[in-house]
């Protein structure tokens, strides 16, 4: 069985391939134009970041909220043998293309692994190992083997199986009970600024949500499906995240909460942060 990838970024065995292979435009995100396979101005030699710890003071702010999902790292010392794109310019074309291929299997192995622990139906559960062990198989695989993935159906695959998972767990939350118009709490819903303070959301349906600044402060999330909930400056001091479903780093960079905000065992705290005194 091939071993499971790591799925958390390692950026010091990785050569910087966010910071070329991606590309970003001024906005309240980045300081400046960039465009996608170019190295970053404030990228160092030895592949760092010459402004790590004033990334959001210096206008990087979307700097601080991207995860590759450890795909970075695979990229650099597997698929390419730890030879960097600076050795071997000819590479770098190729290294980049998989890097975005990659990180796209490996996202979504996060959230099969999350859906393989949450299930309470053994077969869903055998169903995501299955689908799992097929993308890691896929990331590990050579250059080849990635850029050739047909990533449209194993993404219609994954979506499939964890609709499947949420609805099933949402259901022990009374989700079914829950009227669809609840507020506006359904998939897709607009919730732009929505006061959503010390409420109890348990069981919604809130995937692919636009919650950009929405007060979400001392609001119970359990069950809550956050798949692809855009999460910009949402306010989640005391909220209660620890159940929630499909909750992503990325997703917890980009929102803003404190010390009683609780979180999912497998994400961090980010350090922007507030801390009460």
């Amino acid at each position: 069985m091939t071993n499971q990838p790591t799925l958390r970024p390692d950026c010091g065995n990785c050569f910087a391939l966010c910071c070329t292979a991606l590309g970003f435009t001024r906005s309240a995100d980045f300081a400046i134009d960039k465009p996608a396979a170019s190295a970053c101005p404030n990228l160092a030699n030895d592949f760092s970041c010459t402004i790590h710890q004033r990334l959001r003071p210096r206008g990087f702010r979307g700097c601080t909220v991207f995860d590759c999902f450890g795909a970075g790292q695979l990229v650099s010392q597997h698929t390419f043998g730890g030879t960097s794109w600076r050795e071997h310019p000819e590479s770098a074309s190729a290294m980049f293309a998989v890097f975005k291929r990659v990180k796209q299997l490996h996202e979504m192995l996060w959230y099969l692994d999350e859906a393989s622990q949450r299930t309470f139906d053994p077969e869903l559960a055998s169903a995501a190992a299955r689908l799992a062990e097929h993308l890691a198989t896929t990331a590990q695989g050579d250059a080849e083997t990635v850029l050739g993935a047909d990533v449209e159906t194993l993404h219609g695959q994954v979506r499939n199986l964890l609709m499947e998972v949420s609805e099933e767990v949402r259901a022990s939350y009374g989700a079914e009970d829950r009227p669809t118009p609840d507020g506006g709490l359904q998939p897709g819903a607009d919730l732009m600024g929505a006061d959503l303070a010390n409420r109890s959301l348990c069981g919604a349906d809130l995937r692919g949500s636009w919650m950009i600044g929405a007060n979400l402060a001392g609001s119970d999330l359990a069950a809550v499906d956050l798949l692809g909930a855009d999460l910009r400056g949402a306010k989640l001091d005391g909220a209660d995240l620890s159940t929630c479903l499909y909750l992503t780093q990325p997703q917890v960079n980009a929102a803003d909460g404190d010390e009683q905000t609780l979180l999912p065992p497998q994400l961090s705290r980010p350090d922007h942060w507030r801390t009460r005194n």
